[in-house]
């Protein structure tokens, strides 16, 4: 009884509008034990989501980005660069491009189900019986694994190899393996789509 005194404990609302809202509770001082100590965890409670929004104002990322990320973005970049590259080397039949990125293993398989070599496509590119017109390129995929990026791509492609005419859509795959800090394409193939 004596404690409640102390603390000047009311169960009437301080502010009039609030007073309006509010019934008058009447409870003796015996049964209100219970009433402090659920008044007390109230206040607690209260001070406890007042503070949230305080904490939650400092800015720390929810998924903070690690190197590992930006590397990985860094790869895509390179091999986006490399796929633009290898698109402007068909147009202009660079055999050079074909030499510098085309690993020792590298296979190729054609739209015909033919498996070709590094060394058959650069033949091809010198001699002039692989030839592009035009080569339109979308729905890029690059994924990377490590070293590793797989590419798939859209290309609407106009050309000709030994006068035949392989003008259409196609879809592609392409691998290129990072190896002493530089990408080489190790395999592709070429789909006909309709």
């Amino acid at each position: 009884m004596r404690i409640f005194e102390a603390l000047n404990f009311s169960t009437e609302p301080m502010h009039p509008m609030v007073r309006n809202w509010v019934q008058r509770i009447s409870v003796s001082v015996s049964d209100c034990r219970g009433l402090v100590v659920i008044n007390n965890c109230l206040v607690f409670l209260l001070a406890l989501l007042a503070a949230v929004p305080a904490f939650s104002a400092q800015h720390v990322p929810v998924h903070p980005r690690s190197s590992v990320e930006s590397g990985e973005q860094a790869s895509v970049r390179e091999v986006v660069e490399m796929e633009r590259l290898s698109k402007e080397a068909s147009l202009h039949r660079d055999a050079e491009f074909s030499q510098r990125t085309l690993a020792e293993d590298y296979v190729a398989i054609t739209p015909l189900g033919q498996v070709t070599t590094k060394q058959e496509n650069v033949s091809a590119r010198k001699s002039g019986q692989l030839r592009y017109q035009t080569i339109d390129v979308s729905d890029m995929v690059v994924r990377v694994y490590g070293d590793t990026a797989v590419v798939t791509a859209r290309a609407d492609v106009k050309g000709h190899q030994l006068g035949e005419d392989f003008s259409g859509p196609y879809r592609y795959t392409r691998v290129w393996v990072r190896r002493a800090g530089h990408w080489q394409a190790v395999s592709y193939q070429a789909t006909v789509t309709q």
